[in-house]
């Protein structure tokens, strides 16, 4: 089994897009196609995603043929635990990807074309001068607040007061101080542990559910951030999937952070600001204006940021490799 890939990264963030040896999917829409990976075909999300070949913190896109008719491609993304519905920083690097490669034609000084994702389809906009890419920005799918102020109690921190956003994904927002860290003091593992416990919670409880679509009601990940005024420059960290550390600052999350910082009326539209994430990389998001779906305040979103090339290969999975389809580390040596 042989599987060709490209690799990229957003501010750090792996973006590994799959060209050749998957096998075409079938489905009618792109939520059948992500259901039939899931179902049918997540040996080889493991193999590319999992050890020996990648690690805990990798990230993928499948490449699909779009169902919508506005769209250029579809594509369908993976982590270490699973498949996401959004994931901003791989459209950022899938920007690139899609005019270098020839998925569409490139025009000078901006390329406009729009992907398919899980949740919807995806409008981006590519920087190009004299052949070479520079920003790419995508138009998010309608955000919105999906409930502000959910008192969660969380083992071993006690009750903690949470807001939870939609950017193409559900995300937890809170500053690190209201679980009692400072983002820029407390150690990484400790916000992590801290992030996941929450989220483990928020999932535990009342289900959140999607205003048109079953397949996206789930709880994605937590979002810790600093405690930057409405005018400043922000950091966060996303702890998402199986406590996945998203090296970037998280366009779905981006896009998630706008629309509530909307909804509490500290930003209005066409007003920039900037998000850091943990290696220092910079996403841009902007308010577009308001967005005519069955959400109370929903909104679009420009997030902006620039993608990397950073090489490509192939995978090769010999058929009597007993870890060749990928396996996590265990906790203990008695889960081997």
């Amino acid at each position: 089994m042989r599987l060709s890939y490209l690799d990229y990264h957003t501010c750090g963030e792996p973006v590994r897009i799959v060209t050749a040896g998957y096998p075409e999917l079938t489905g009618a829409t792109i939520l059948d196609k992500r259901r039939q990976a899931r179902e049918q075909h997540d040996h080889l999300r493991r193999a590319m995603m999992l050890e020996p070949r990648g690690h805990a913190g990798m990230y993928g896109v499948i490449p699909v043929k779009a169902s919508h008719h506005d769209a250029a491609f579809g594509v369908l993304f993976t982590h270490n635990e699973g498949y996401s519905t959004m994931c901003g920083h791989a459209t950022i690097a899938l920007g690139r990807y899609a005019i270098e490669h020839g998925l569409v034609p490139a025009v000078e000084p901006v390329t406009r074309f729009a992907i398919e994702a899980p949740c919807g389809l995806v409008r981006l906009a590519c920087e190009v001068n004299s052949g070479k890419l520079g920003t790419v920005t995508f138009e998010s799918v309608p955000a919105f607040v999906q409930v502000r102020d959910r008192v969660v109690d969380v083992p071993g921190l006690g009750p903690i007061t949470t807001d939870i956003a939609y950017g193409g994904a559900f995300y937890c927002i809170l500053p690190a101080s209201r679980l009692g860290l400072d983002l820029f003091e407390t150690p990484v593992a400790r916000i992590v542990e801290a992030a996941g416990a929450l989220t483990d919670a928020v999932r535990a409880g009342p289900a959140i559910t999607h205003p048109t679509e079953p397949d996206l009601g789930f709880l994605y990940g937590t979002i810790v951030t600093d405690e930057a005024g409405r005018d400043e420059t922000s950091f966060n960290l996303c702890v998402f999937a199986e406590r996945q550390i998203d090296r970037s600052p998280t366009g779905s999350g981006v896009t998630a952070r706008m629309a509530l910082d909307h909804a509490k009326g500290l930003i209005g539209p066409s007003r920039t600001r900037l998000f850091r994430s943990i290696t220092g990389g910079a996403f841009s998001g902007r308010v577009l204006g308001h967005a005519d779906y069955p959400a109370p305040g929903a909104v679009t979103v420009a997030v902006g940021g620039t993608g990397h090339f950073a090489g490509e290969g192939v995978f090769t999975i010999e058929a009597d490799d007993p870890l060749g389809w990928g396996f996590e580390l265990p906790a203990r040596f008695a889960e081997i």
